[in-house]
C-alpha cells in the first residue's frame, strides 16, 4: 500500500526527483512587480505595493480592513492585543496547532488554556469549549473569570487547521455568551470559507500567514483583517512603531512594534494574489486525485468538514495507529516523497506543560495518526 502511494505521488507530480511537502509557485507578474519595486528604490516599509496588497486581501476576503505585517505570528500577536489581552490574562486555544499560536499568547505574558478539537474539523470544538466554560468559569461584571486561577479569560483563538474551517460560527456564539473575544488564527486558510464567508472574518480579527510554504507567499509576511474601524486604525498605528505622521519629526505616542511588511515582499504578494483563484482550482484538482486514490484503502484521506470550502493547503491522511503512522513516514521520506506528522500537542511541550487543559481525547488521537502529504500546485 505504501509503495503504491509513493508511485501514485510521483506520477501525479510527474517526477522521480524529491517531492517537497509544499513548494511556492510563481506563474504571473512576480518578476515584473519585483523589478518595478527595485527600480522605484522603495523596497522597505514604504511603497505602493503595501497599500495595494492590503486592499487586495481585504477585497478577496470580504473584510473591511487589512493590515500587512512582517509575518503571521506578528499579525496574531497584534490581534490578541486588539482583543484586549494583557499580561496575566488567559487565552483559550487548541493543543493541536503550530507553535506560533501559543508564542503569540506568550509574548503578551498571557497564559494559554488548551481545549480539545473536533474530530470533523481538526479545529477547536464548540462543545468542548462550552463544557469547559460552564464548569470552570463565571461571568462577573461582564468579564469571564477562571474560577481556579481567578484570572480573566479575554480571548479564544481557534485555528483553521490545514485550511479546514473550524466550526467558527458556533464558536463565536459560545464566546459571545461569555463576553470573550474571538481571534481567528487563519494563518493556513487563505481561500477557505465557512458557510460562504471567508475564514478570519467571523471573529473580532483574523490573522493570515504568507510564509514560503503557504498557499500564496510573500517570502515572509502576514496580514491582520478586521471589520472594526477603530481596531484597524490602532493596529496599523502600533505595527508601524506608533509614529505620529509628520513631514520630518519623530514623535511616538505609545509602545509600538516594527511589524511592517516591506514593499518588496508586498510586491510579490500582489502578483501571487492575482493567481490565487487558479492556485485554489489546481489544489482542488490534487485533492480530488487523492480522494479517489484513497477510496477503499486502509488509509483515510481527510476531505474536510461540511458547510465549508477548503483551500486544501496541506492535504492529510489518517493512519490506523502510531506504529502505522511512523512506518508510513519512514517509507515515504526514504523514497523522496516528503511527508510530515502533525504537530506535537502544545500542552506536551516544556513551556506549556503546566497549562490548564480540558479533556484532550480527540487531539491525542489525531497526534498519533495524522500525516501531511505533498500538496504543491500541480500544473
Amino acid at each position: 500500500m505504501y509503495q503504491e502511494f509513493i508511485s501514485f505521488t510521483k506520477k501525479t507530480f510527474n517526477t522521480e526527483a524529491f517531492i517537497p511537502l509544499h513548494a511556492p509557485i510563481f506563474l504571473g507578474n512576480e518578476k515584473k512587480y519585483l523589478n518595478e519595486c527595485i527600480d522605484s528604490t522603495f523596497v522597505s516599509s514604504v511603497g505602493k505595493f503595501v497599500d495595494q496588497f492590503e486592499a487586495d486581501v481585504a477585497k478577496f476576503t470580504g473584510a473591511k480592513h487589512a493590515i500587512a505585517t512582517s509575518n503571521g505570528t506578528s499579525a496574531l500577536h497584534i490581534g490578541l492585543l486588539m482583543a484586549g489581552v494583557s499580561k496575566e490574562d488567559e487565552v483559550i486555544t487548541q493543543p493541536l496547532t503550530f507553535i506560533a499560536t501559543c508564542n503569540a499568547i506568550s509574548y503578551i505574558g498571557a497564559y494559554p488554556i488548551f481545549v480539545d478539537v473536533d474530530k470533523e474539523t481538526l479545529g477547536l470544538s464548540p462543545e468542548k469549549l462550552e463544557y469547559f466554560l460552564v464548569n470552570n468559569t463565571e461571568v462577573i461584571n461582564g468579564e469571564c473569570i477562571n474560577k481556579s486561577t481567578k484570572r480573566k479569560i479575554k480571548a479564544v483563538v481557534p485555528m483553521h487547521t490545514f485550511g479546514f474551517s473550524a466550526n467558527i460560527e458556533e464558536l463565536v456564539s459560545v464566546c459571545n455568551r461569555y463576553n470573550i473575544k474571538v481571534v481567528e488564527d487563519a494563518a493556513e486558510s487563505l481561500g477557505s470559507s465557512y458557510k460562504g464567508q471567508h475564514t478570519g472574518t467571523y471573529g473580532l480579527v483574523g490573522a493570515f500567514s504568507f510564509n514560503g510554504n503557504k498557499t500564496i507567499t510573500t517570502g515572509g509576511g502576514g496580514m491582520l483583517i478586521t471589520n472594526d474601524d477603530a481596531i484597524a486604525k490602532k493596529a496599523k498605528h502600533i505595527t508601524t512603531t506608533a509614529k505620529i505622521p509628520h513631514p520630518w519629526d519623530y514623535e511616538h505616542d505609545m509602545i509600538g512594534f516594527n511589524y511592517r511588511l516591506p514593499n518588496i515582499n508586498a510586491a510579490l504578494g500582489c502578483a501571487q494574489l492575482e493567481k490565487l483563484p487558479y492556485i485554489l482550482e489546481r489544489k482542488k484538482v490534487l485533492s480530488n486525485k487523492y480522494d479517489t486514490f484513497f477510496k477503499d484503502k486502509s488509509i483515510e484521506y481527510l476531505r474536510g468538514p461540511k458547510d465549508s470550502n477548503s483551500n486544501y493547503w496541506l492535504n492529510a491522511v489518517m493512519l490506523e495507529n502510531l506504529e502505522a503512522r511512523n512506518y508510513f513516514l519512514k517509507e515515504t521520506n526514504e523514497a523522496g516523497v516528503m511527508t510530515r506528522p502533525i504537530w506535537k500537542l502544545m500542552n506536551t511541550l516544556t513551556m506549556f506543560k503546566n497549562a490548564q487543559t480540558g479533556n484532550l481525547d480527540n487531539a491525542e488521537w489525531f497526534e498519533d495518526r495524522i500525516v501531511n502529504i505533498p500538496s504543491s500546485v500541480i500544473i
